[in-house]
């Protein structure tokens, strides 16, 4: 039988932890990069990997996110298999929104069955990395699978914030244990754990079978149920990662490049990874793109000043200041004096003359004062920022 697949993108994360970057957006909006959202890279990952039929599940604050994908991927559809389609929860089951990542499927397990695909890939959306699919759908077919569980190995003290997973020789899933306070270790390495990325290959049938399961259980999630339950049926497998190859990645890129930007730290960590002259994640790879905002902005325009290691984008300017590995997003005007490090602005951000900033964050439409510091008082700085439990401020969005 030909293979049919159907994906659907979990985007409705709430994403708490990434407060105030999400005060007035849902997580998979939240900018990244000099140009991207996050929900951009499991797009890219999906558009990359051939398959065309996607349904984005939305929920939590999700006008940004809406207003992003109709702007930036919509699709002139020349057939009935290549949309890209927003789907807010429709409640079909009930008055409650989603309650959990199986749920979401389950309220909106009519699209599956009218498009009655082979296969039903469900990924997430909060995460920074490049995959290509197809290798995944030839794993899972290889094997016989009925499901197949995206894995990495990540350090045994960050497990438990995810789906901890056990397999044998051949990969099949021997036990899989959602967020356990005591995570077991890979037999081969002690210090880290097997985890899920939240990233699915299911069998349709197994699919519409395993949700029906979890509406009788009243259940909800795919970690937390759905997969613990179907370990027995010994067709559950997890697919290496590691393993995954990307045309035209570079020798000094990190192998399996995989981030959970669920944290202030986590996200200003992974933006500052595609900063150096040789990133462990190299944003430039025209063989499998990572599609970025449309702009109808004009160029960056520098007329002098000393920036170095910057990723700086379209619509900027900057007039004698000083920037030192940090992020600039569009249409942001820096004046002389300024000096900027290690920090991320965010779009139409007027910096000011003599103004410091150093490990900030900056979000959309702000005005930095002349002579204003950030980042270098954490005294002064409680008064004008959030300050986040890493000791990384945030300057929330305003709204023009």
């Amino acid at each position: 039988m030909q293979r049919k697949v159907l994906a659907l993108v979990l985007a409705g994360g709430e994403g708490r932890r990434l407060f105030p970057l999400t005060a007035m957006r849902s997580k998979p909006s939240v900018p990244f990069g000099g140009r991207y959202r996050i929900v951009d890279f499991v797009l890219s990952n999906i558009i990359n990997s051939g398959i065309y039929s996607i349904y984005l599940l939305v929920q939590y604050k999700s006008q940004s996110l809406i207003s992003h994908i109709q702007e930036n991927w919509s699709q002139t559809s020349v057939s009935r298999e290549q949309f890209i389609t927003i789907v807010p929860p429709q409640m079909r089951k009930g008055l409650e929104w989603f309650q959990g990542t199986a749920d979401a499927v389950l309220q909106n397990v009519n699209l599956i069955q009218q498009h009655s695909p082979t296969h039903v890939v469900i990924f997430g959306s909060d995460h920074i990395y490049r995959m290509d699919i197809a290798q995944m759908l030839d794993f899972h077919e290889q094997r016989n699978a009925k499901v197949t569980v995206a894995a990495i190995p990540v350090p045994i003290e960050q497990a438990s914030a995810f789906g901890v997973i056990k397999t044998a020789a051949d990969s099949r899933i021997e036990r899989f244990e959602e967020k356990p306070k005591n995570p077991s270790s890979m037999p081969e390495d002690p210090t880290k754990a097997f985890i899920s990325m939240g990233n699915y290959i299911f069998n349709t049938d197994v699919l519409l079978a395993a949700l029906a399961d979890a509406q009788r259980k009243n259940e909800h999630d795919f970690g937390g149920y759905v997969l613990p339950t179907l370990v027995s049926s010994g067709g559950l497998f997890a697919y290496d990662f590691s393993q995954n190859t990307i045309p035209s990645t570079k020798p000094y890129e990190e192998v399996g490049y995989w981030r959970d930007v669920g944290t202030i730290k986590a996200y200003w960590d992974s933006n500052m990874d595609m900063l150096d002259e040789e990133p462990i994640f190299d944003i430039y790879n025209n063989n499998w793109p990572i599609h970025p905002t449309i702009s109808f902005v004009p160029p960056a325009k520098i007329i002098s000043g000393d920036i170095q290691n910057c990723s700086i984008s379209n619509g900027v300017r900057i007039k004698g200041a000083s920037i030192k590995h940090s992020i600039i997003r569009s249409s942001v005007v820096i004046e002389e004096d300024v000096e900027i490090t290690d920090s991320i602005i965010l779009e139409r951000v007027h910096i000011k003359k003599g103004a410091k900033l150093n490990k900030v964050i900056i979000d959309k439409n702000n005005v930095i004062n002349e002579g204003e510091t950030l980042g270098l008082d954490p005294n002064k700085d409680r008064f004008r920022l959030h300050i986040d439990e890493c000791g990384i401020g945030i300057l929330p969005k305003t709204i023009l």
